[in-house]
């Protein structure tokens, strides 16, 4: 088994590591205590390649691996954890999902804009009474014939407000329960689709998290990505590989309570040396590099497995259970080694401790990927 990575990986790290350092460090507190919106940050993102890096060169990506994707997540995670979900979401639910099962000419007109970052799109599932259980879908996509009418309502939508182009999850048949769910494209100028007030979050501030709303929207047929009835499946493959995603995100969290910490240890003096020479704070530093290491295997195996077309359920969702739990963890002893100064908001650490929390939750609660994962054993 070969864990080096290849030159081409480590150049999208250092691309994605330096962007974090040198673009996202120095308006990130700011950005976070006012809930604003990356728009600067996201259009450089999508020049340097991040926001459509596994999409293929014919349709405005990188073409990067999975294995690229993560490393990237990772640095960009560190740093901002609200560009890098917005970064996830465009890529590894909307970009992804278009270029795997969209016809050419939706490629054509969404894929090519979305994945140089020209553009943005958020994915619309979860629902007031439809979060973890994505069969119950109350959205529907009446047919009439060459066009379909959408009504309904979609909660916590990550780039809410500032998508251009929203995949929405419906049911148009439900005597057939999940197989008669579908996707479509919908367009953000497309009467009766209205925007609810932003989510005042306790963690990644900046991404923008709306509720929409769907009053009698008419979406074409030719907006419908794949066949009749294909929306559950469609959801639960782009979830797939956004857990990935948002493993890597987790990841890059915990590294970034890591290297603050590190830093702090070292410059800190308690009882007249660096903090870092009592043996309490070396074994906090200790677990959390262990974890750190062990939860940054478990992402670059998921990545490897989706690379190699094998199957990536189990492992994506061993990723995302375990990274998630590990920030939280890493997060809340950065925190503790950095004792007061770790409670106010110039030393980051409170900042990553309040976004690790969402990564238990988004993409599936830590309790579904057991099932995930439970599910794959016993097969």
């Amino acid at each position: 088994m070969d864990f080096q990575l290849t030159e081409e990986q480590l150049a999208v790290q250092a691309a994605a590591r330096d962007f974090a350092q040198n673009e996202l460090w120095a308006g990130v507190i700011e950005r976070d205590e006012h809930q604003k919106f990356p728009a600067e940050q996201i259009k450089k993102m999508g020049e340097l390649g991040f926001m459509g890096m596994m999409v293929s060169p014919e349709y405005g990506g990188s073409g990067l691996d999975t294995v690229s994707y993560v490393l990237a997540m990772e640095e960009i995670s560190k740093v901002d954890a609200s560009c890098s979900v917005i970064m996830s979401v465009n890529n590894s639910l909307v970009c992804w999902g278009l270029e795997k099962f969209g016809t050419e000419e939706q490629k054509q007109k969404y894929l090519t804009k979305l994945a140089s970052g020209e553009i943005i799109g958020a994915f619309c599932l979860s629902e007031p009474e439809a979060g973890s259980d994505a069969t119950m879908q109350r959205t529907t996509a009446e047919d009439k014939g060459d066009y379909y009418l959408l009504n309904g309502t979609k909660n916590w939508i990550t780039n809410g407000s500032s998508a251009s182009v929203y995949l929405v999850i419906a049911q148009t048949n439900p005597e057939l329960k999940s197989r008669g769910i579908n996707v479509l494209i919908v367009d953000k100028d497309t009467p009766g689709f209205t925007i609810g007030p932003k989510e005042n979050k306790l963690g990644i501030r900046g991404s923008d998290t709306h509720s929409l709303m769907f009053n009698d929207v008419k979406v074409p047929k030719e907006n419908r990505i794949g066949p009749d009835g294909f929306g559950f499946k469609f959801a639960m493959q782009v979830l797939a590989g956004g857990r990935i995603g948002i493993a890597a995100q987790a990841l890059g969290i915990a590294s970034g309570a890591l290297e603050l910490s590190l830093k702090y240890a070292q410059q800190r003096k308690a009882f007249g040396v660096e903090i870092a020479k009592h043996q309490a704070i070396q074994f906090k530093l200790a677990d959390m590099a262990t974890e750190i290491d062990a939860a940054r295997l478990l992402c670059l195996k998921a990545a490897s497995d989706k690379d190699q077309q094998l199957d990536y359920s189990k492992s994506g969702a061993m990723a995302k259970l375990f990274s998630s739990k590990v920030a939280m963890d890493s997060a809340v002893e950065a925190v503790q080694i950095h004792g007061g100064y770790g409670f106010v908001k110039e030393y980051h650490v409170e900042r990553l401790m309040r976004d690790a929390k969402i990564t238990q939750i988004y993409e599936g609660t830590s309790e579904i990927q057991k099932i995930v994962i439970s599910r794959e054993l016993l097969k």
